[in-house]
């Protein structure tokens, strides 16, 4: 999800957030806010072709720095994303907290962080006007990247190159329908750990490592740590199995175009069925300052499951700081799966403040 933490000081909170502009209404508090919205067409080699159109989600979010409190900053956000999206929670709302975290800045490098907040895990964006195509280039099988969850957080910065951090959280993985928008929200239960490191130390280079581990589900609290197992007789048992997760990824700026390269590679490991892999390698291409796309090629590998490689084209146009339209193509090609491939078209308008 591609948080880069850089730290000196409070600023440092406005890199742990959606990186959009903020609107000042006072000394002490900002507002910004996104919403997207996209014309999307499945066809599958099998089964009846989809369409959509709709509003994908949108983001209302508030910070506030009391004047009184200068280390102190608290974020707050309220996400919508309708039930056609796979929104709606077992509530039945389309509208959620989202953010509601307190950060306090200890020291020049170091933050900490409690509260609800985004995982630390994904080269690829939770939010969608921050991602480089309307779709992800995984997470379609396997899903191994995390959402939301609620926890402590410390995040240091001993440079201007390097930053780590590392979590406490009420879950690495989602409440069951909340669509990565929250964790299980208890630690007697289940508890999730994550921790990163970064580092920028050669120029146009980005390198990121992180980890993350969940541990065994208690009965009756299934955050994606239940799998299915086949006993000797053929027999279906429910497992509770730990997760562990482990993520790198590396981007290079080529040239003064900044056309730009990533490399990801996630490994995924929560028992039968939720064993594997993903992997993506994307290359930006910058047109004009106004027109750039996205050249993607990525896949999912499932351990005792399906597979799929995916090759993805996402041009962009940037009208102004608020207003952008962007395109995709995909074709995916799938193996031990139910379809053999699909392909994919969509159109998308990103609006932010």
């Amino acid at each position: 999800m591609n948080i880069r933490l850089k730290f000196a000081g409070i600023a440092a909170l406005a890199a742990a957030v959606p990186a959009f502009a903020q609107i000042k209404v006072n000394d002490s508090l900002t507002v910004t806010g996104w919403a997207t919205g996209s014309y999307q067409y499945t066809s599958p080699n099998v089964g009846p072709s989809s369409d959509s159109l709709n509003l994908d989600a949108g983001l209302l979010q508030a910070t506030l720095t009391p004047t009184t409190a200068k280390k102190v900053t608290a974020v707050m956000s309220v996400y919508y994303r309708p039930s056609a999206e796979g929104g709606v929670s077992p509530g039945g709302s389309e509208a959620t907290l989202l953010d509601a975290y307190v950060t306090y800045a200890a020291s020049d490098t170091l933050n900490i962080t409690a509260g609800k907040f985004l995982s630390y895990l994904g080269y690829e964006s939770f939010y969608f006007n921050q991602d480089n195509m309307i779709t992800l280039a995984n997470q379609q099988l396997l899903a191994p990247i995390p959402g939301y969850h609620e926890g402590m957080k410390f995040d240091y910065s001993p440079d201007k190159t390097d930053t780590m951090g590392a979590a406490v959280v009420d879950s690495l993985y989602q409440k069951p329908g909340y669509a990565a928008t929250e964790g299980d929200g208890g630690l007697r239960h289940q508890a999730g750990f994550e921790a990163y490191y970064t580092n920028t130390a050669i120029n146009n280079l980005t390198l990121w490592a992180g980890f993350g581990y969940e541990t065994p589900t208690k009965p009756g609290f299934d955050t994606g740590g239940i799998t299915e197992e086949f006993n000797a007789k053929g027999g279906v048992i429910q497992n509770s199995h730990d997760v562990y997760v482990a993520d790198i990824w590396g981007s290079y700026v080529l040239d003064k175009n900044n056309d730009t390269v990533v490399l990801e590679e996630i490994y995924k490991d929560g028992g039968y069925a939720d064993k594997g892999s993903n992997w993506l390698l994307y290359y930006q291409y910058n047109f004009t300052g106004k027109v750039s796309s996205w050249f993607c090629f990525s896949g999912e590998d499932v351990t005792d499951g399906a597979s799929y490689v995916k090759y993805s084209i996402s041009p962009t146009y940037t009208y102004n700081s608020s207003l952008a339209f962007r395109l995709q193509y995909s074709y995916t090609d799938y193996s031990d799966y139910s379809i053999k491939d699909s392909n994919y078209g969509g159109a998308e308008v990103l609006f932010k403040f």
